[in-house]
């Protein structure tokens, strides 16, 4: 376990404060854990302070949503010490019209009770809406997201993979209507996808201090460096379903770039994992970095980044860029 304490975050404008670290479901939850190694994982992530436990409709298709909310009731911790966020856009109904790729009022209002029944949960801390939907207006969306949390469902919303343009544009609805606002994104965010954070979302951070709890830190493994001699048994890349990943997992370009950051983990004595999760943690436009597990000997190395996040030192951070350039 890291020896440097948690440290806790306010999420965008909110008083809510989340752990600069937190536990996600994507890929891992019902497809490579059962419920004992889910229940350890998010135990040890627990352990080491985190507090803020992310999951998706759409991940396993609501399997990943249900194992979580069985792994909590057996963890038994008091609903009041921990954060639950889910999203909402794919659906789980495609074939039925207004209930997949949308944010129409009819599927929002499904989708949010469909989600916590499956959790099992009275409401949930953080709703995303999990992609923008051009075909409803986002009126109507900022609408049902208000009513969902006037309902007492949802206590905050937020957007995932928005546009500026569009999360603006909410915001304005919002505030126009005196309607709850979202007030935080869920971005991609890694040494090698740094352009919505880093560009698009400038402005917007600097003028509604909008939070973002950051996904895919180590670019789906890549960034681990262990896909250099190929694709490991076992490991994302060689999962069922997850073949789209092997192109870009085994790009020799992009694995000599990473390769150019192993000397700056040998310095620190860290793994590669680490130094690229701590370097996500060290922008202060994070809220909170979303990391996940499929065994809690990976949880474990991911939290013990806590250590790392004050050695990337702004001299570092320019060597880091580098060698990804």
């Amino acid at each position: 376990m890291p020896t440097n304490a948690m440290e806790y975050r306010r999420l965008g404008p909110s008083g809510l404060r989340v752990s600069v670290l937190s536990f996600g479901s994507w890929v891992t939850f019902d497809t490579q854990l059962g419920d004992d190694t889910a229940l350890e994982c998010m135990q040890a992530a627990h352990d080491a302070g985190c507090n803020f436990f992310d999951n998706a409709e759409a991940y396993a298709g609501g399997k990943s949503e249900e194992q979580m909310g069985r792994v909590l009731r057996q963890l038994g911790w008091p609903r009041y010490s921990y954060v639950v966020t889910t999203k909402v856009f794919w659906g789980l109904h495609q074939k039925t019209v207004n209930m997949g790729h949308t944010l129409n009022r009819k599927y929002l209002m499904h989708a949010i009770d469909g989600s916590l029944e499956r959790f099992g949960l009275d409401f949930v801390d953080v709703l995303y809406c999990h992609r923008s939907d051009p075909n409803t207006p986002i009126e109507e969306t900022v609408f049902a997201m208000h009513d969902i949390i006037s309902a007492g469902k949802a206590h905050y919303w937020g957007t995932s993979e928005w546009s500026a343009d569009e999360i603006r544009t909410a915001i304005d609805l919002a505030e126009r209507h005196h309607l709850h606002k979202p007030i935080t994104e869920q971005s991609q965010y890694n040494l090698l996808e740094r352009r919505k954070v880093e560009r698009e979302y400038t402005r917007l951070i600097d003028d509604h201090q909008y939070g973002n709890t950051t996904w895919s830190p180590l670019a789906s493994g890549l960034l681990t460096g262990k896909y250099r001699d190929g694709i490991p048994e076992g490991s994302r890349g060689a999962l069922e379903g997850y073949e789209w990943l092997q192109s870009r997992l085994t790009d020799a370009e992009a694995l000599a770039k990473i390769e150019r950051l192993r000397p700056i983990a040998d310095e620190f004595g860290c793994s590669m994992a680490q130094l690229a999760i701590a370097w996500c943690a060290r922008n202060p436009a994070v809220s909170s970095v979303i990391t996940g597990a499929s065994r809690v000997q990976q949880v474990q190395e991911n939290f013990d980044a806590l250590d790392v996040i004050p050695l990337i030192t702004d001299e570092v951070d320019d060597r880091m860029r580098a060698a990804v350039r």
